[in-house]
């Protein structure tokens, strides 16, 4: 009979290890499985044709167009319905240089991608286009190996319960820094310019207004130039306009749940988690 009540305790505490240890994994395998993103840009004359496909026609993508010295040209929402996205740039009024068209669905890699488009006297005869449509084990791979070594960093986040985000990175370069807010649902909710100073930037974000009035993750969004290596993004979870640790909500469910459960059973076989002798 002991050994039988000693079994049912352990088997409490296996579950328990076992709980806390899936509330861990939960943000590691989202979006784990292959499959991913693409972006294509074909220009010919004063126009862009932006185009690509996606796994996720859950959510719309946001666009953002970049011109040469950081400055955001313009900014769009394009659907996904289908798997696939388009839509087309008028670059006649634009000045001569390479300019970034990002595209991106939150801040996992395999949904973040950018192109450049050179344009001379209103006029571009750009191609270029970019995938990240492989297995899941080929993309960790090609992570390792192609991301660029760069002097350029982004942190986010904040007091529980607060309104207001802290964002501060680091950068090597001195040009300005412009900073994209994407909610849940791919919206943007504010865009900014900041000026880096000694190497180092910081600024703050307030999250209330009904811009933020969705919970969830939001997206925080840094690009310096066109170069992938200063192209960063972080989350923040805010619910009811409040910011909330990464998993924190999830995470005290879950626990509580499992602290409940033993209770109950060893409240049901009269057992204790310190065996008896």
């Amino acid at each position: 009979m002991n050994s039988r009540r000693h079994t049912i305790t352990s088997l409490s505490i296996v579950l328990l290890a076992v709980t806390i240890m899936s509330v861990s994994a939960i943000g590691q395998n989202a979006y784990a499985g292959g499959a991913g993103m693409s972006l294509s840009a074909d220009c010919s004359g004063s126009s862009c044709d932006i185009s690509g496909t996606t796994d996720r026609s859950d959510q719309d993508a946001t666009m953002v167009v970049t011109a040469p010295n950081g400055n955001i040209v313009t900014v769009g929402q394009l659907s996904t319905s289908g798997g696939s996205y388009s839509t087309s740039i008028n670059v006649s009024n634009l000045d001569d240089g390479s300019y970034t068209v990002a595209v991106n669905q939150g801040s996992s890699s395999k949904y973040n991608l950018s192109v450049s488009v050179d344009v001379s006297d209103g006029s571009s005869d750009s191609s270029a286009s970019v995938s990240n449509q492989i297995a899941a084990s080929e993309e960790e791979a090609a992570a390792s190996v192609a991301s660029p070594v760069g002097g350029f960093t982004i942190t986010a986040g904040g007091m529980e319960g607060s309104t207001t985000i802290d964002v501060s990175g680091t950068t090597d370069r001195s040009g300005d820094i412009t900073l994209t807010v994407t909610a849940p649902n791919g919206n943007i909710v504010t865009v900014s310019q900041i000026s880096p100073s000694g190497g180092s930037f910081a600024t703050t974000i307030e999250t209330g207004g009904p811009m933020w009035s969705q919970d969830g993750m939001y997206t925080i969004k840094a690009v310096q130039g066109a170069a992938s290596s200063h192209q960063k993004t972080a989350q923040v979870e805010v619910i009811d306009g409040h910011v909330i640790p990464e998993f924190g909500v999830i995470a005290a469910m879950i626990l509580a749940v499992a602290i409940v459960s033993i209770i109950v059973v060893t409240a049901k076989t009269k057992l204790s988690l310190v065996p008896r002798y």
